[in-house]
């Protein structure tokens, strides 16, 4: 067994949370923003506990490409007069919907787990960061938005502000595995900066965002402002897509691609964070308990099911069987199971798509040659979709696993030689997201981190330094994506620049009477004496 089973939790857990009544699923349900004679057919999300549909026989409403018009035109009436609305005002909402959160984060702690089956410790990791998210945009975003005076062509007579206006509806395809950060921690920059917003939640995990929905409502902000619409990504998606004047999607480097042309065609910016295969780097010097414990923590956090997680461990050779020893002990003191409290580690896969993926590139790493360390099978007794964190051993690029996301809770062990060939393995391939360095020399770690693709670097920290530090953009290189969240980036990339010249006393160009011959001349003398000042 590779960890600690939670046998007789995991039997209760299969029921829906007790405070999720038809009333209150009614009342989530009415936030989706659909024509109710509508012929769309209902989602039918399965809950990973039992595998009976999360909404009940219903399902979930699911919109069409026309109310995904609708919802756009809806948002940008509102977005007038939300544009002109003081900074001060917005963030009230989101420290209220802050507040909100915090206190009754019981229930989408219930409905983050009742959809995508992650341990209730992983839960609570996003109302940390969309709580810390809130707080940070409404008493940062002001400043990160504000209007910057530069020098004009006539310095003296020329005044210039450059200043960020929103771009007016800003379109948020967020995925499942973090149903509440990635969605809603995307949305309050876009609201605080003005925009009116319609997201589209994902198909496995919509009440979670629904919940959201309706707790912002609470916090004071406008009924219209903010649409969630549902459906296939192939319909409901792409007509978001070709409606909105932005868009932030946050999934696989497959999708990224076609909402990124889509997007190019219709010449409006994106934002996508897209996949990862990450690397963590041991070196000879590295305390090795804390850098297995660290392993574990960013490999099977979130069932391995989050694009930052650590799938690829290169370690040098003088410490890799003490590492080996500490990492398959660590995983196998993992309790593993499903339940709606703090007693399990990992939990379940959110669907038996991806628990499939995931078996399938176990399975054919082993028999290609592949050791299985510790897990490498499904646990039907703990549930539908759960599967045991596995760590693997003697991994070749024929593999699957070697170069493919699985998005799962596999982590595969290398050897090195010392940092250079580290460097070169934890380059090799497309991706670029995250990666992690665990030595006793912070500094050499930090001058070797410039060495590494990727969007974040974690020394002695397997991932969530990184992803933590909320005033720091966060996003990837290659085949990750392009653009940031998080920070100063994460804000004004749901802006425009605009330069707002005012001409004081005298136009620019020759004055009358002065023939151009002569301007051009006094010209030429002023750039001469300008790079001799060394003026800009």
């Amino acid at each position: 067994m590779t960890a600690t089973a939670v046998p007789d939790q995991a039997l209760d857990a299969g029921r829906r949370p007790t405070w999720l009544t038809a009333e209150v699923l009614d009342d989530l349900l009415r936030w989706v923003s659909r024509d109710p004679g509508g012929a769309a057919p209902p989602l039918a999300p399965l809950a990973p506990y039992d595998g009976r549909p999360t909404a009940g026989p219903g399902g979930v409403p699911a919109s069409t490409p026309d109310d995904v018009a609708g919802a756009v035109a809806s948002a940008r009436r509102a977005q007038r007069a939300w544009a002109v609305v003081p900074y001060s005002s917005r963030a009230e909402v989101a420290l209220r919907f802050h507040d909100l959160l915090v206190e009754r984060q019981d229930e989408v702690l219930d409905l983050i787990q009742w959809e995508m089956g992650k341990a209730r410790f992983s839960a609570w990791q996003e109302i940390l960061q969309v709580a810390n998210i809130a707080r940070h945009y409404a008493r940062r975003g002001a400043a990160y938005l504000a209007d910057r005076r530069v020098r004009g062509a006539m310095p003296g007579l020329t005044r210039v502000r450059e200043v960020r206006v929103p771009k007016g509806v800003v379109g948020v395809v967020s995925p499942w595995n973090y149903p509440l950060y990635l969605a809603v921690g995307d949305v309050l920059p876009a609201l605080l900066a003005g925009n009116g917003v319609v997201s589209k939640a994902d198909s496995q995990t919509p009440l979670t965002l629904l919940w959201a929905r309706r707790l912002m409502a609470e916090a004071g902000l406008p009924t219209d402002l903010w649409h969630v619409v549902t459906g296939p990504g192939s319909t409901v998606g792409n007509a978001l897509v070709d409606a909105v004047d932005y868009v932030c999607f946050t999934g696989s480097t497959r999708t990224g691609r076609g909402i990124g042309s889509r997007a190019g065609q219709r010449l409006i910016g994106a934002s996508l964070e897209l996949g990862g295969k990450n690397p963590l780097i041991v070196r000879a010097d590295a305390d090795v308990a804390k850098a297995a414990a660290g392993c574990v923590a960013a490999a099977f956090g979130n069932t391995g099911q989050m694009c930052i997680h650590i799938e690829r461990v290169l370690v040098h050779t003088d410490v890799y069987d003490e590492f080996r020893d500490a990492l398959v002990a660590a995983t196998r003191a993992l309790r593993l199971g499903q339940t709606f409290d703090y007693s399990v580690d990992v939990g379940t896969l959110a669907t038996e798509a991806q628990l499939a993926a995931v078996a399938a590139h176990v399975d054919d790493a082993r028999a290609k040659g592949a050791t299985v360390l510790v897990g490498g099978r499904a646990r039907p007794d703990l549930g539908p979709f759960v599967y045991e964190p596995t760590v693997l051993e003697g991994v070749t690029a024929d593999m699957k696993v070697c170069a493919e996301e699985t998005f799962g809770p596999v982590v595969s062990l290398y050897r090195v030689a010392g940092d250079a060939e580290a460097v070169e393995r934890a380059n090799a391939g497309s991706y670029g997201l995250s990666a992690s360095i665990w030595s006793r020399d912070t500094v050499t770690a930090e001058q070797l981190a410039g060495s590494i693709r990727a969007g974040a670097v974690n020394v002695n920290d397997g991932a969530a330094a990184a992803a933590g530090s909320i005033e720091a953009g966060m996003g990837g290189m290659g085949d990750s994506g392009l653009g940031r969240r998080h920070g100063r980036e994460g804000i004004v990339k749901y802006t425009e620049s605009q330069t707002v010249a005012t001409q004081r006393l005298v136009p620019l160009g020759p004055p009358p009477n002065l023939p151009v011959e002569r301007f051009v001349a006094l010209g030429n003398r002023q750039l001469a004496l300008l790079r001799r000042l060394r003026v800009r």
